[in-house]
């Protein structure tokens, strides 16, 4: 299988090397830190793994799960943050705790694998319900849960990703032949919250994410996605550059205008999701890899950092406009269970 390719934009040899220096970053454990001597999150791993798995990198991406599998804890969680095996934050984060789910899914619509599916089910299976413990009747999601419990705070695009989570947790349970009526009401809930009712959820209007996620999480498409693209393209959009992060920070990410590609992608939007991946291609650097962010009015990046969660993103993006491989849908929502409102 070769790695996706958007003529103009990025090749699919550099795709490849995007892959390779992702999987360079990988330690013998399968985790796979934010950088080299970084830390590394739940959420991030993940999209690593879904890169590693669109590139051909198919091993390094089940060894990345079986990191999961061999470290989730016995109520389902994964601390917040690690460190070469070290626990640094043994707090736990939903939305970093749902998105497994997801790589899960994604790995097995490209490989077929169904020894791998069922090996990984009791992951997800656990992981989901452990999230499902912090929903509100309304259907929101707080976004932790400590010793005491949920943090009673729930976030827009925390809950907007877990979203889309449930709904890679219920396809892969369909696929197995285990349905679970219980989520499908959670993920009906969730998304009639994050609809209709936006006092639900804590205000962080100044960053992007609460603009495009609840697009690319799948809960609002159609004419009110675009709706809501258009709305504010002008507050977090920079010509050439990519988004900003925060509406009024100059400082545009690559991570972010990746995943506002996928969101464009999702609501029919090809022309503008491919000028934001090429506008991106700025924070690409030689070897492969893609620098995190750049403060355009220093004409510095920062941080000083190339993430591979910014090069998966990259990925990511290019696989779903490009059609290339069996996942490259998984953001719009193909091959997912209908989940009536």
């Amino acid at each position: 299988m070769s790695a996706p390719e958007i003529v103009g934009v990025v090749s699919a040899e550099a795709l490849a090397q995007t892959g390779k220096a992702i999987a360079a970053v990988q330690l013998p454990t399968g985790e796979i830190p934010w950088f080299p001597g970084g830390h590394t999150d739940p959420w991030d791993h993940v999209e690593s793994a879904m890169a590693l798995s669109v590139t051909g990198f198919h091993h390094e991406a089940e060894r990345a799960y079986d990191w999961l599998r061999e470290t989730q804890r016995a109520d389902g969680s994964w601390p917040l943050q690690v460190r070469d095996g070290v626990v640094e934050d043994d707090g736990a984060d939903t939305n970093y705790c749902a998105y497994p789910a997801v790589g899960v899914w994604h790995h097995v619509l490209i490989t077929g694998d169904a020894a791998f599916a069922s090996r990984m089910w009791p992951v997800v299976r656990s992981a989901i319900d452990f999230v499902l413990g912090a929903q509100h009747e309304r259907g929101e999601i707080d976004w932790g849960v400590g010793e005491g419990g949920p943090t009673g705070e729930a976030l827009l695009s925390g809950s907007a990703s877990i979203h889309q989570s449930l709904r890679c947790a219920l396809a892969l349970a369909e696929h197995l032949g285990h349905p679970q009526p219980g989520w499908a009401d959670a993920v009906r809930r969730l998304g009639r919250a994050l609809r209709e009712h936006p006092e639900a959820f804590t205000p962080k209007s100044r960053y992007s994410m609460d603009w495009y996620y609840p697009v690319l999480g799948g809960a609002v498409r159609g004419e009110a996605g675009r709706r809501r693209i258009l709305a504010r393209w002008d507050d977090f959009v920079v010509d050439g550059l990519g988004i900003r992060c925060v509406d009024d920070h100059p400082w545009v990410t690559g991570a972010e205008t990746c995943e506002l590609v996928l969101a464009l992608d999702a609501i029919g939007e090809p022309e503008r999701a491919h000028q934001q991946l090429a506008a991106m291609q700025h924070l690409r650097d030689p070897d492969g890899s893609y620098w995190t962010g750049y403060v355009f009015t220093d004409d510095e990046r920062w941080p000083v950092e190339r993430s591979t969660w910014t090069a998966a993103a990259v990925v990511l993006a290019a696989d779903a406009l490009s059609r290339t491989t069996p996942a490259n849908g998984i953001f719009r929502g193909d091959d997912l269970p209908a989940v009536e409102a």
